[in-house]
């Protein structure tokens, strides 16, 4: 069988050489987690001969679950560890009566757990009683959030870490931020020109720009791969661990949605919407691999593996089927044997990439109809709370709420799903006790 006939590639509009292209920009905007995520997972208590190896367990999780989603779900969207997530690993790490080993073993309950909903097409079913406003602001929101990721890592904007004023202005005297500066002028003159393959040759543009900022710097070194961290998840200990409960609820939650927001954004802006049914092609398929990455995440102590919003840059150099989703991972596992080689590429070479995509996401907000307020509102919402929060999930339970809130106010109780009324309770008993 061609790579035409099982990926419909002409059917989808799209070629080889694009899903390549595509493939090749999302996978260096998220590269940087290869280095991240050891970085926040050896917080949790992990011995020092384990936590080298946590970059061949990321690259591997990754890869294997890009190839996954690709051949199953035929489906534009990149996985790996999910920021947050391996943060949350560390948390619960750290808590009484718990260890690294346990807190994988949670994240592989986590997967089974969202593998069991799928199956029983809850999780499907709720992706589909979403109203379409909250759909197309969830795509906003998070273009919103994959900007703001890409102002911070350039140091355009910076955390303040005081209250009263949490985010303040870069210097341009950053060298990182000037390289970012430079890389986002290149980078929007490239798209402004309609230039194919503007955000890689951006990326790899700003890169070489790096080099005399002293921002980039070439690999001293090659360390023999290891994967020492893999297969220590406890799932008997953590189904024994007394604050599994809640604990477990957390990460559902914030897995279960923040996938449902990264998949609906990723096909609004790949087209790939049913235009008769609204609905997302092979989205159960989608869904089971994506929850299925959680729990191979957790085997390979790499953290929870989920769906990654970076795909955008992908679909933003014309990436529409699962080859391309094959190809990132394909190039996750060749980092195992080259990881230093991934490290040339600093955050500020990928920030313009990152700021663009989200100003390409942001058109999705001139389809939402504003003088409808009772949609508009929580739409609003959505699209605010996404990047502020820092949280897809936080975004789009913010958003329900406010829906639910104001149709039932409005005495239209019949115009929400009942669905709904079960997610937007969700929520709310997990922003209360969360």
């Amino acid at each position: 069988m061609t790579l035409e006939a099982f990926f419909h590639l002409r059917e989808r509009g799209s070629t080889v050489q694009r899903e390549l292209r595509g493939a090749l920009a999302t996978f260096l905007t998220m590269a940087y987690i290869l280095f991240v995520n050891p970085l926040i997972l050896s917080g949790a208590g992990m011995p020092s001969d384990v936590v080298p190896s946590l970059v061949s367990c990321t690259a591997l999780a990754a890869g294997i679950c890009c190839i996954l989603m690709g051949l199953v779900a035929n489906f534009p969207i990149a996985l790996a560890s999910g920021m947050g997530l391996n943060a949350v690993v560390v948390g619960i790490a750290l808590k009484q009566g718990s260890s690294w080993q346990i807190a994988m073993g949670v994240i592989v309950l986590d997967g089974l757990v969202t593998l069991l909903l799928v199956l029983g097409g809850l999780r499907e079913a709720i992706l589909h009683a979403i109203p379409q406003a909250l759909r197309l602001a969830s795509g906003a929101g998070i273009g919103l959030f994959i900007a703001l990721i890409g102002l911070d890592n350039a140091g355009i904007v910076r955390a303040t870490g005081r209250q009263s004023d949490p985010l303040a202005p870069g210097s341009w005297h950053a060298h990182d931020t000037a390289v970012a500066l430079i890389g986002l002028l290149i980078t929007t003159v490239l798209m402004a020109r309609k230039v194919r393959g503007a955000l890689v040759i951006g990326i790899l543009a700003t890169t070489l720009v790096a080099f005399p900022f002293d921002v980039a710097h070439m690999p001293e070194h090659f360390a023999m791969p290891s994967f020492r961290a893999a297969f220590h998840a406890d799932v008997i200990g953590a189904l024994k661990w007394p604050a599994l409960v809640p604990v477990l609820f957390a990460v559902i939650m914030v897995d279960f949605f923040d996938t449902i927001g990264t998949a609906t954004a990723i096909a609004e802006e790949a087209e790939l919407i049913d235009e008769r049914t609204g609905r997302i092609p092979r989205i159960r398929q989608l869904l089971l691999i994506d929850s299925l990455s959680a729990s191979i995440g957790g085997l390979l102590g790499a953290s929870s593996v989920t769906a990654y919003i970076e795909s955008a840059a992908g679909v933003a150099e014309g990436a529409r089927t699962g080859v391309h989703s094959v190809f990132g991972g394909i190039f996750f596992l060749l980092t195992i044997v080259l990881a230093p080689v991934a490290t040339i590429v600093p955050a500020a070479a990928t920030a313009p990439a990152l700021i663009l995509v989200g100003f390409l996401m942001i058109a999705q907000m001139a389809r939402l109809d504003f003088d409808d307020l009772e949609t508009a509102i929580p739409a609003f919402l959505t699209m605010l709370t996404i990047p502020l929060t820092y949280s897809i999930a936080h975004g789009i339970g913010y958003g329900f709420l406010a829906f639910v809130a104001i149709k039932l106010l409005s005495l239209k109780p019949r115009q929400i799903h009942p669905l709904m009324y079960a997610t937007a309770a969700a929520f709310a008993v997990y922003f209360a006790v969360s």
